[in-house]
């Protein structure tokens, strides 16, 4: 199978991710600047969410660039990481809505962590079809920044509860690692 229509779609589907998150926006029946203070864990949460959604979109951009075709599996795995990325505006307006509190924080986390897993998943999936000797294999090698990614969200979700704050920076420091594109594929691609 082709994988332009997996891609099509995943462009689409994360773009009205991002709409949603945005409509999901306030203004505040004032016309003050003090008037927006209120609104600033709401903007910070979708901040930290629009960056977290263009980091996905970009290495799901760059993954799809190393590989030549999709089956069922592949695409059920697309589907899978596209259900944990759409999860985005409710967590993220609730942790914005309730000033990071530990529980909004904590259901963050666990939606940051399961789409992270989905990933990692969509990988193998694909791995799995072109093999261990593709263009992807050697593109991706051990993962490391992936798995590391994995043990920062787990970390975060449990110190959410004592330390919200802390979680919120972890996740914070999961998107500082990621916002430079993952150039292992560029590198492999690019002769």
């Amino acid at each position: 199978m082709s994988k332009d229509r997996l891609e099509a779609f995943s462009d689409g589907v994360i773009a009205i991710i991002i709409t949603i998150m945005v409509l999901e926006l306030s203004a505040p029946p004032q016309s003050t600047w003090t008037a927006l203070l209120p609104l600033l864990p709401v903007f910070l949460s979708y901040v930290l969410s629009f960056v977290m959604l263009g980091i996905y979109w970009n290495n799901h951009h760059h993954l799809l660039q190393a590989i030549e075709r999709v089956d069922g599996r592949v695409l059920w795995a697309n589907m899978h990481l596209l259900f944990w990325l759409s999860l985005t505006p409710f967590v993220t307006a609730w942790m914005g809505e309730n000033r990071f509190a530990a529980r909004p924080v904590a259901l963050y986390g666990v939606v940051l962590l399961l789409a992270a897993v989905a990933y990692f998943i969509l990988t193998r999936a694909l791995l799995a079809l072109h093999g261990r000797d593709s263009v992807l294999a050697a593109a991706l090698g051990r993962d490391v920044k992936g798995k590391v990614s994995l043990a920062i969200y787990l970390v975060a979700i449990l110190v959410s509860f004592a330390a919200a704050w802390l979680a919120c920076a972890f996740y914070v420091l999961v998107a500082v690692m990621w916002l430079v594109p993952d150039r292992r594929i560029e590198k492999t691609l690019t002769p």
